[in-house]
Parts: C-alpha cells; sequence; structure tokens
C-alpha cells in the first residue's frame, strides 16, 4: 500500500495537479473572481502546495520542499483564521 502511494507521488500527474490547483487559484485571484482571504482560494492553494511539498520530499528537492511547506502553512493558517473569525461571529449573534 505505502509503497503505491509513493509511485503515485513520484507521478507526473501529481505534479501537475499541484501546479493547476495553484495557478488557478492565481489567476482567478488576479482577475477579482477569487479573493486570496477567502476560502476558495485558500483550499486550492493548500491543496495544490501540499501536493508539490510531498513530491518535492520524494524526489529531494529541498529547497522546493521548503518553499512549498511555506506555501501551505501559510494557505492553512489562513484557514484556520477564517474559521476562528466564523465561530466568534456565531458566538457573538
Amino acid at each position: 500500500m505505502w509503497e503505491q502511494i509513493v509511485d503515485l507521488a513520484h507521478n507526473e500527474i501529481v505534479a501537475y495537479t499541484g501546479m493547476l490547483l495553484i495557478l488557478s487559484a492565481f489567476f482567478l485571484e488576479t482577475r477579482d473572481i477569487l479573493h486570496s482571504k477567502e476560502s476558495p482560494y485558500l483550499v486550492l492553494m493548500a491543496l495544490g502546495s501540499g501536493l508539490l511539498a510531498v513530491r518535492a520530499y520524494l524526489i529531494d528537492e529541498w529547497a522546493f520542499f521548503i518553499l512549498e511547506v511555506a506555501w501551505f502553512a501559510a494557505a492553512a493558517l489562513g484557514l484556520w483564521s477564517l474559521s476562528k473569525a466564523l465561530r466568534e461571529a456565531r458566538v457573538r449573534q
């Protein structure tokens, strides 16, 4: 099972999927369709950078790995902040 997961992560499809998710988020944000502090953008960024980080780790691309982990962390922190703000707003109502 683990071997199949590693083989999939080495696959170019994973890299291209991650890249398309990140580029889609960026393209839609620059066209004012998505906004960088809203969940759809942050989810696309987190998923895309997460996929690319796993692949970078498995192929020993350490600079790329660090970059993608930083992008993932920023997106995850943004999502956490949004969910926290939504919970606080519900409590105030």
